[in-house]
């Protein structure tokens, strides 16, 4: 969440920004309003603690001195009750104040153009566009090399999960080795963090309340499925002091999503779906060093979809198209020959401390301690990504051919269609038996 300072002290600049997102500039007066209560209650409440440590100190001295007491016994009770009737109402601002404050986005980037994603500003463009004779659309291709099957998995589970067979799960694999390869040569940690998150952990991540329709809760307990490993990355240093920044993570991990709101959107195939595989690069920066952070992200995300050979663009989102926790995010869209259009294979975001401030993350500067800044970039999602490898790759006579970068990993280098087997050559007695049966 943001500073409640920033409110307090420039109030405006909050309100432009939640302008500028589209969300309600009221909001922030309601945080104003809320704050200045608490702090007029709290004022009044400290009043009356120092009021009865100093009715104590008096009551003490006048028994030394063989003073009446009984007016000062009687204003040293009353004090606990009307302190209680205050803190009460205290809590009762804060967790006001609180609630609304949790649910402002971040403050928007300078940078980012004003609208919605029709504002979206394409940075650059890498490679250029296949233009293939015959576009097979990816489930139909993999369908007819028997390496995807998504009716059986909406039998057995629901629409938008699959089987992955031979091959394909060869590639998959491929895909998640290459990357945390990669990245680990980078100097980045490789991490695979639990699969699922207490509420209050993830609430330390993002407003779960606007995400809450998109996240699997598991029935009759406080756990979630991760929707992506940076929560649970973020999550491993809540409530810390971090030492050595900055401090890089790749993380693994399986990824779940209901998907609400896409029904009847690329529901075909492996595009759009509940469950994926995702490497996450996840950074723990000092402020300074936050920008610097996030252009050696974007620069590993291009490393990465050049050795792919997958054509892309890097696509600054506009102010409407952000989500609620970064203050800025660029996109990086794969070329879909198929759909004939760019599509969304990740994104690198910058959180800056709002993040750090819900979970309680900070570092020590010259004996102050502040709190660290949060960057993460899906590095990879691998069944999008194979999506668009397949689809890119795909040659006249239905085969697949595999980029180098991954041909170590694969052990192949092109998915080949099954060969039609030859009939069977009837031997002479066998042809002289079957003349004579006719």
């Amino acid at each position: 969440m943001i500073d409640i300072k920033l409110i307090r002290e420039n109030p405006e600049l909050v309100k432009e920004s939640q302008k500028k997102r589209g969300f309600l500039e009221e909001d922030v007066d309601k945080v104003i309003k809320y704050d200045k209560e608490w702090r007029q209650l709290k004022e009044e409440a400290d009043s009356l603690r120092q009021k009865r440590n100093s009715i104590s100190e008096r009551i003490n001295q006048a028994k030394k001195e063989g003073k009446k007491i009984d007016l000062l016994l009687k204003e040293a009770k009353e004090i606990p009750i009307h302190l209680a009737k205050i803190e009460s109402i205290l809590n009762q601002k804060k967790d006001q104040r609180d609630s609304i404050l949790k649910e402002i986005p971040n403050i928007i980037d300078k940078s980012v153009p004003i609208g919605d994603d029709s504002h979206n500003k394409v940075l650059k463009t890498f490679g250029k566009a296949k233009k293939l004779k015959v576009v097979k659309d990816h489930a139909d291709l993999l369908e007819s090399l028997d390496l995807l099957d998504t009716k059986k998995a909406g039998e057995v589970a629901a629409s938008r999960f699959y089987y992955l067979k031979g091959d394909l799960v060869k590639l998959n694999y491929a895909i998640i080795n290459f990357a945390l390869d990669f990245l680990r040569k980078k100097g980045f940690t490789l991490i695979q963090p639990p699969f699922m998150l207490r509420k209050e952990v993830l609430e330390g991540a993002l407003p779960l309340s606007a995400f809450e329709e998109t996240i699997y809760k598991i029935e009759s307990e406080n756990l979630y499925l991760i929707g992506t490993a940076e929560h649970a990355i973020n999550a491993y240093h809540m409530n810390e002091i971090v030492k050595n920044l900055p401090e890089r993570f790749a993380g693994i991990s399986s990824c779940f999503r209901k998907e609400a709101g896409s029904h009847g959107k690329d529901t075909k195939g492996i595009f759009r779906i509940h469950q994926f595989e995702k490497i996450e690069q996840f950074v723990f920066s000092k402020p300074e060093d936050s920008w610097k952070e996030f252009d050696l992200l974007l620069k590993n995300s291009e490393e990465i979809l050049k050795q792919l050979e997958i054509p892309f663009r890097f696509v600054l989102l506009s102010s409407r198209d952000t989500g609620r926790v970064p203050t800025k995010t660029v996109d990086f869209e794969g070329w879909f020959p198929s759909q004939k259009a760019y599509r969304e294979l990740g994104s690198c975001s910058n959180c800056l401390d709002y993040q750090a401030r819900r979970s309680n993350i900070k570092f020590q500067d010259k004996g102050d301690f502040k709190f660290v800044h949060t960057l993460n970039n899906t590095a990879i999602a691998t069944e999008r990504m194979i999506v668009c490898l397949v689809e890119n790759n795909q040659q006249p006579d239905g085969s697949i051919k595999i980029p180098k970068a991954l041909w170590k990993y694969t052990g192949f280098k092109e998915i080949k269609t099954p060969k039609s087997k030859p009939a069977k050559k009837e031997n002479k007695k066998t042809l002289k038996k079957n003349i004579k049966k006719a």
